[in-house]
C-alpha cells in the first residue's frame, strides 16, 4: 500500500471507532433482523467492504448484506488480521436476497459495474491480496450464471478479467462497527470512498452504464 493509502486507510480505520449515538440508531433501524429462512445468498468481494455493503444495499430486492471476510485458512479472522495481509482471505459481503425480486444474473450485473474488473490483487486504492476481487459461488447453478457473465464482460471489453470465480467457503462476520458503517459515519465514508477514487475509476471503466447503475 502506498503512503497515500496508508494516511487515508489509517484516518478511516481509526475513525470507525468512533460510532456516533445517531449512527447506531441508524444501524438499528438498518436492520440486525434476521432474514427470513430458506432465502438463497451470493458472496462477493470488490475491495473496501464497507463500499461493496453500501452500493448492495441500494438494490431492490436485496433482503441483507453482510461485511466479512472469506476464502483463507485462518478461522475466526480478525480484520486486524485480515487487513494486514497473510491470512489467505478476502474483505467480501454475503448477500441475502429474495429471488422473486432480483435474480442472480441481476445480482452478478450489478456486481460487475461496482468493481474494477482488471486489477487482481488490488481495487481502488486498496493494496493486496485482502482486496482481490472475487465471485464466490454457492452451487453448479450460481457458478455457471458466474462464469457465463465473467465471459460476456471479458467479450463487451476485449481483454481478459481478473475476477476470480470460486467456491464459497466459511464466510466470518467482520466486527460490528463495520457493519452498515456508511450509515454509521456517512461523512467519514464519503471521506475515504471519494479519497480512494473508487467512483471515478469505474466511471472510467463503465461510463454512462456505471451512471445508471449507480440509479439501479
Amino acid at each position: 500500500m502506498n503512503t497515500a493509502s496508508r494516511i487515508i486507510a489509517g484516518a478511516v480505520c481509526a475513525s470507525a471507532l468512533l460510532v456516533t449515538a445517531e449512527g447506531a440508531a441508524v444501524q438499528a433501524a438498518a436492520g440486525r433482523q434476521t432474514p427470513p429462512g430458506g432465502l438463497p445468498k451470493a458472496t462477493f468481494a470488490a475491495g473496501c467492504f464497507w463500499c461493496v455493503e453500501a452500493d448492495f444495499h441500494k438494490l431492490p430486492g436485496v433482503v441483507s448484506v453482510t461485511s466479512g471476510f472469506t476464502g483463507g485458512a485462518l478461522k475466526n479472522p480478525t480484520y486486524e488480521q485480515v487487513s494486514a495481509g497473510g491470512t489467505g482471505h478476502a474483505e467480501s459481503v454475503e448477500v441475502v436476497y429474495d429471488p422473486k425480486k432480483v435474480t442472480y444474473e441481476q445480482l452478478l450485473d450489478f456486481y460487475w459495474h461496482h468493481v474494477d474488473p482488471f486489477t487482481g490483487d488490488r481495487q481502488f486504492c486498496d493494496v493486496g491480496d485482502q482486496y482481490r476481487p472475487a465471485i464466490f459461488y454457492h452451487g453448479a447453478e450460481q457458478k455457471r450464471l458466474a462464469e457465463q457473465s465473467k465471459a460476456r464482460v471479458e467479450a463487451h471489453f476485449k481483454r481478459p478479467v481478473a475476477v476470480q470465480i470460486v467456491p464459497a467457503s466459511t464466510f466470518y462476520r467482520a466486527e460490528e462497527y463495520h457493519q452498515h458503517f456508511y450509515l454509521k459515519n456517512p461523512e467519514r465514508y464519503r471521506e475515504y470512498r471519494v479519497g480512494c477514487g473508487r467512483d471515478r475509476r469505474l466511471e472510467q471503466i463503465w461510463g454512462k452504464d456505471q451512471q445508471k447503475s449507480q440509479q439501479k
